[in-house]
């Protein structure tokens, strides 16, 4: 193994999160400000008026950003299979991370169909 490959691995996360850091201020000031805001001014980009409304905002706000981490977890848990090579030791790591990064998918998608069913059945009422 070349230097730079075991200098890569040991830093993938630093390089990942300075990524994620640089990256989030753009996606974000994309956003189209509220209607009611004026220029120049900083506005609530939360503009609810029930908790239902206020609940499904967050949830579709983590969703966004859950999703592209996970996508970014199974592509590193990839990498550890095939940076594997065989060895016992690094497989199992490489094991424990894909399933750990599948039930976190479960998880969050998970959440999500349970408040979409619990609205639509309180919403039905």
């Amino acid at each position: 193994m070349t230097m730079l490959n075991i200098n890569f691995k040991k830093n993938f996360s630093k390089i990942a999160l300075s990524i994620f850091s640089f990256l989030l201020p753009i996606f974000t000031f994309a956003v189209d400000p509220p209607a009611n805001c004026e220029p120049g001014k900083v506005c609530n980009p939360i503009s609810t008026s029930t908790l239902d409304a206020f609940l499904r905002t967050i949830l579709v706000g983590v969703i966004k950003i859950g999703i592209p981490v996970i996508v970014l977890a199974i592509v590193y848990s990839g990498f550890l299979f095939v940076s594997a090579s065989g060895n016992s030791e690094k497989l199992k790591k490489a094991k424990d991370a894909f399933m750990y990064t599948i039930i976190g998918a479960a998880i969050l998608l998970g959440a999500w169909a349970l408040a979409q069913v619990i609205s639509e059945t309180v919403l039905a009422l």
